[in-house]
């Protein structure tokens, strides 16, 4: 039998009742199959059926991946290795305030003629309701990891000098930066186009969810399925 522990985000979490769970199953049982045993045990799971992607040990793999004893398997609701090149810079998640300046700062160089920066913060408004405020979970591990090789890709489809990502996690109060970017390169054309890349890639494949708190209710933004959100009052 295969020890594992398997851990839950954002709306698998919340569906789930559990963060973490310690499981045994059979030698050769495929993470599909594991997921398969999970929407059994937690019914309120299967409206997530078709968009959760599956990680061992911090890493993407397929429904087919036969996890080893005392391996970590993630499931992860859809998402709105190896040394650093040396064109990456900092790159970090935290709860602290983004100094986007710092950011700017740290990919400064005499070889860059321009910098690009991108900086996402809470708005107001969103679908016509009032946003409170936005709180963010994320598989911290597994998102640093792949920030960093989404950064070592920016760099290697772009003629960059430097590029540095920063993002928050827990509470984001309304006008505050959730996530910023910053590149520099020779020029300004592979500057935008890589800090565009990066940002569109983080969305797409960096294991941080959003959940947003407005008047009247809360809903994760990005992981909905059939099931509604949960207003209150």
């Amino acid at each position: 039998m295969n020890h594992l522990t398997i851990k839950l985000f954002a709306t698998l979490r919340e569906r789930a009742r559990a963060a973490e769970l310690n499981r045994e199953y059979p030698d050769g049982t495929t993470v599909g199959e594991i997921w398969s045993r999970l929407l059994g045990e937690f019914p309120a799971l299967g409206g997530h059926h078709d968009g959760v992607a599956y990680a061992v040990n911090q890493e993407y793999v397929d429904a087919h991946f036969r996890p080893r004893d005392r391996d970590e398997v993630a499931f992860i609701p859809p998402v709105s290795g190896g040394a650093d090149a040396p064109w990456v810079g900092p790159v970090a998640i935290g709860r602290e305030v983004i100094d986007v300046a710092a950011l700017e700062r740290a990919v400064a160089d005499a070889a860059a003629g321009a910098t690009v920066t991108f900086a996402g913060t809470t708005r107001i408004g969103n679908a016509g309701r009032r946003v409170l405020r936005l709180e963010y979970e994320a598989y911290e591990a597994m998102a640093l990891s792949e920030m960093r090789k989404l950064a070592q890709e920016a760099g290697a489809r772009f003629k960059i000098v430097r590029i540095a990502i920063r993002h928050r996690v827990g509470v984001v109060e309304i006008g505050e930066t959730s996530v910023a970017i910053a590149v520099s390169a020779a020029h300004r054309a592979a500057a935008f186009e890589a800090c565009r890349f990066a940002i569109d890639r983080l969305k797409e494949i960096v294991p941080i969810w959003k959940k947003e708190y407005f008047e009247g209710g809360e809903v994760w933004i990005g992981c909905q399925t059939s099931h509604p959100p949960e207003l209150h009052g």
